[in-house]
C-alpha cells in the first residue's frame, strides 16, 4: 500500500487543482418532456422474443444514495413469490420473467434525471394479452392476498395494466409500514458486500474513481452497494 501511495503521489501531484465546483446539470429539468414520449413503441426484434418494457423518467435520485429508494422499489417489483406481479402473470401463462430497476449508469442516473424501468419477458400468449381483456378487480384476490380486496372499480386485466396497478398499490400503501423489508434488503446487500469475490484491480480502481465523483468521502468504498438510512419520506 505504501508503494502504491508513493506512485500515485509521484504521478498525480503535479496536476493543478483549479478549485472549480463539480459540474451540475440539475437546471435541465424534464429532459423527456417531448411529444415523442408518453407513447407505445413496437419494435420488431431479430430473434423470436416478446418483451414489454415500461420506463419512467424521475427527478434525479443520486443524492439519495444512502437510502437507495429505487433499489427498494425494484426489490418489491422484482419479487417472485406469492402476491407478486410475476406470480400472477405466470399463473396466467403470460410471462416468463420480470425485472425492475435502475442501471445506475450515467445515462440512467445523473444530476438531471433518473430512469426506472420494468421489463417483462412475455410468452406468446402474454403478447396477445398485453393490452386487452376487461375483468373485475376481485379476480386479483387469489394472487394478491389482502392487496386488492378494496379495489371496487373494474380495470383492464392486461400485462401492462397489471404492472401499473401494482405500482399504484405500492404508492398508495407507502413505505411507512415496510421498514422490515428495507432492513432485509440492507442485510442482504451487506452480506454480499462483505463476502464478494475479489475483482480485477483495474476495474476496482476505475469504480472507486467514479464513486469519488458521486459520494461523500466516507462512502467512497461502500456508497454504490450498501444501504445506510431508512427514510420513508424519500
Amino acid at each position: 500500500l505504501d508503494t502504491l501511495e508513493k506512485w500515485v503521489t509521484e504521478i498525480f501531484s503535479e496536476i493543478p487543482n483549479n478549485g472549480l465546483p463539480k459540474p451540475s446539470f440539475g437546471h435541465l429539468t424534464q429532459p423527456f418532456d417531448t411529444p415523442e414520449f408518453h407513447k407505445l413503441y413496437r419494435v420488431v426484434p431479430i430473434r423470436k422474443v416478446h418483451s414489454l418494457t415500461i420506463t419512467w423518467a424521475l427527478p434525479p435520485q443520486e443524492q439519495y444514495y444512502r437510502v437507495k429508494p429505487l433499489h427498494y422499489i425494484s426489490w418489491l417489483v422484482g419479487h417472485e413469490g406469492k402476491g407478486s406481479v410475476l406470480s400472477f402473470l405466470r399463473k396466467k401463462f403470460w410471462a416468463l420473467a420480470l425485472y425492475g430497476g435502475n442501471g445506475e449508469t450515467g445515462f440512467e442516473q445523473n444530476s438531471t434525471y433518473s430512469i426506472f424501468s420494468i421489463s417483462v419477458t412475455l410468452t406468446d400468449e402474454g403478447y396477445k394479452h398485453f393490452y386487452e381483456v376487461w375483468c373485475p378487480a376481485a379476480c386479483f384476490s387469489c394472487c394478491f392476498p389482502n392487496a386488492w380486496k378494496n379495489e371496487s372499480v373494474p380495470f383492464c386485466l392486461q400485462v401492462a395494466h397489471v404492472v401499473f396497478q401494482y405500482v399504484k398499490m405500492l404508492q398508495k400503501r407507502g413505505p411507512d409500514q415496510r421498514q422490515v423489508i428495507w432492513e432485509e434488503i440492507q442485510k442482504i446487500e451487506a452480506n454480499e458486500f462483505h463476502y464478494q469475490e475479489q475483482t480485477d484491480p483495474v476495474d476496482y480502481v476505475e469504480n472507486l474513481c467514479e464513486n469519488m465523483q458521486l459520494f461523500q468521502k466516507e462512502d467512497f468504498l461502500t456508497g454504490d452497494q450498501l444501504l445506510f438510512e431508512y427514510r420513508p419520506e424519500v
